[in-house]
Formats: C-alpha cells, structure tokens, sequence
C-alpha cells in the first residue's frame, strides 16, 4: 500500500461511544498498573507502547470489519454539534455507502437524514490519488456539479432545495457536497437515483466555468429512514390581504417543517413567457405565498423566522393550494419549542 492508501484508510477509523469508552479504560488500568513500578521505566516505556499498539490494532481491526463512521460524526459539523443535537442525529440519521468512480475521483452518498417531506444528503467527492482535489486559492462556494446535477428521492411531484460544498481541510484530497430537498411526495421510503457530471468552479474574472475534473457519476441506493415529524393544524383559519387561508397540515421535526394550506381564492398568473418573473406574478407569489409568516417560537422567549421558505402553488376550482417547506440549518430539539405560529395561530408542541 503506499501512503496516501494508509492515510485513507486511517482518516475513515471511528468508533462507538461504547468502544471509545472500553479502549480508554483499558489503557487507563495499563497505566495505572505500570506507574507504580517506577524503578522499571523501560518496563512503563514499553507498556504504554503495547497499549498504544493495541490501540493501533483494534482500530485497523474495526476498519476491516466495516464497523460503520457514526452518522453524528458526519452530520453534527453541518446541524450544530451540540451534545443534544448529536444524539438526535445518531437517532434519525442514517448511513449510507454508495458511489461512483471516474477519472480518478469517487463520489459518495455518506448519511442522509430526513423527515417525511424533507431531507439532507451529505456525499463526499475524493481524488483516490490522495493528491488534493481543487487547484489552489479555489473557494468551496464557487464550485459545482457541472451543468445538471440530478437527486431524484421521489418519481412524482414538485421538489425544490439547495445545495453546496463544504471543503473542512482546504489543500486535501476530499470536499463535501451537502444537497438538501423538500419535495410534494413522501421521502423517507424508496429508492435514490443520482447522477453529476462535471466537478467546475466559477471563474469570476473571465465569466466562466473552468472544469477541476471531467468525469460522469451515477449511482442508487436505498432511502430507509424513520421519520420523525410532529403533525399540527386541523383546519385552523387566518385572514390576510382580503383572503381566508385555511391550515390543513403542519408537519415539524428536528430537520424540517412542512405546511399545507388552501386560499379561497384562485391566483392569477399572467400570460409571459417562462424566464424573468414578472412583477404582477412576483405580486401573487407574495399574497399567496412569501406573506405568510411562520414562526418558530422556542421555550427561551426566542422567535426564528422561517417565513422565507420555497414551495408550490396550485390553483384549481376557484381555490389555491399551497405548501412551504424547508430543511432548517441546525437541528432542532423539539423539545426546546413551544410553539409553531403560523399567520399568528400558535400550535403547541406538547409531549
């Protein structure tokens, strides 16, 4: 194996808390057994030596017996890594271990972690050379996935998301992709599709899209995670702007919240060309949409706001249905709410 292999291999070693614990406890007695034969230290040197070896040993074992990176430790950099917040990952969090080679770099779906309607996908992308992957003084945020990048969770319904790249240890061989999706259609059952092509970044002196490497990645896995959502609303209604909205459905987790809603009126889209929104559709897309506020009301006297949230709009029969949902930033301890506001409605979080 050369080097950069060994390094690889050593960078993907993790342990469980349990086995964390039963190593340091080991090697806690070894010490204490060696120091009180002070006149032996070449005997001491040497025992903490074997200790370390044995140490060494196990977590090559682990490795080789694909004992599992924790999702925490994937996760809890991107939610907030709070104690707390770690545990919630390692409960609702999954691990995943799929991917693609080309061109000497591999991509690969790492954890995923979700609701019903909302979901984040960490992957990782590698040069399997170990030499680093992006050229110098190249900033993670001007980087992308080539012209089309393609997550599919569900075969049917509206989605919208976002994604970015996370680059912890700039001048090394990996970055992270960090996708996030909230979709019309249920996610935490079936079958992922995935496929990128190109890896480029966004040169902003000459205007274009300088490729790092050329390659195509496809790959599927499994989507199988619990959904941990608290459902809200039974037909509360709210008026605003001459319009009575009704509350169908709320749904709030750690990782996201949903809302479903209807309008008693049906909103009117001009007649323009796809492209730049008009200023009259921008105008409905506010009344129906943007102008509803929702609030996170937490147990503290803190308020944050999630109004500016993506979604649908469907007119039908003189009505408007609408959804707004989002992946938040941070996990969120449902504990710590008291309440989800919705156009000045408070919904308890009880139990």
């Amino acid at each position: 194996m050369e080097m950069h292999q060994y390094q690889k291999s050593y960078d993907k070693l993790s342990f469980t808390a349990e086995q964390k614990a039963r190593i340091a406890a080991n090697a806690a007695r070894e010490a204490g057994t060696v120091s009180r034969k002070t006149r032996k230290n070449h005997h001491v040197l040497g025992k903490i030596a074997a200790a370390a070896c044995l140490v060494s040993i196990l977590t090559v074992t682990a490795e080789a017996a694909g004992i599992p990176t924790p999702v925490s430790e994937i996760l809890s950099p991107i939610f907030g890594g709070a104690v707390a917040q770690t545990e919630v990952i390692d409960q609702i969090g999954r691990p995943i271990d799929a991917s693609d080679t080309d061109n000497g770099v591999t991509i690969r779906a790492e954890a995923i972690i979700g609701d019903r309607y909302n979901a984040c996908i960490v992957f990782s992308v590698t040069r399997d050379d170990g030499t680093p992957l992006l050229p110098e003084n190249i900033p993670a945020e001007q980087l992308r996935l080539g012209d089309f990048g393609d997550i599919r969770l569900v075969q049917s319904g509206g989605a919208h998301g976002s994604a970015r790249f996370r680059d912890e240890l700039p001048g090394d061989s990996q970055i992270q992709y960090i996708c996030t999706i909230s979709s019309d259609e249920p996610l935490n059952k079936g079958t992922a599709k995935v496929e990128f092509q190109d890896l480029s970044y966004w040169d902003e002196t000459s205007g274009d899209s300088v490729p790092v490497v050329e390659g195509h990645w496809k790959f599927r896995f499994d989507v199988d995670y619990a959904d941990s959502s608290v459902r809200l609303g039974n037909g509360e209604t709210f008026s605003q702007e001459g319009m009575q909205f009704t509350i169908t459905d709320i749904y709030v987790s750690p990782v996201g919240i949903r809302l479903d809603y209807e309008v008693d009126s049906e909103v009117q889209w001009s007649n323009a060309p796809s492209g730049r929104l008009p200023e009259e559709d921008r105008l409905q897309m506010e009344r129906y949409m943007e102008n509803v506020e929702i609030l996170l009301v937490k147990k503290d006297g803190t308020v944050i706001d999630i109004s500016n949230t993506g979604g649908s709009i469907r007119p039908e029969n003189g009505k408007t249905y609408c959804s707004k949902s989002t992946v938040f930033s941070d996990i969120l301890l449902l504990e710590e709410v008291e309440s989800v506001q919705v156009g000045g409605i408070p919904f308890p979080i009880e139990g």
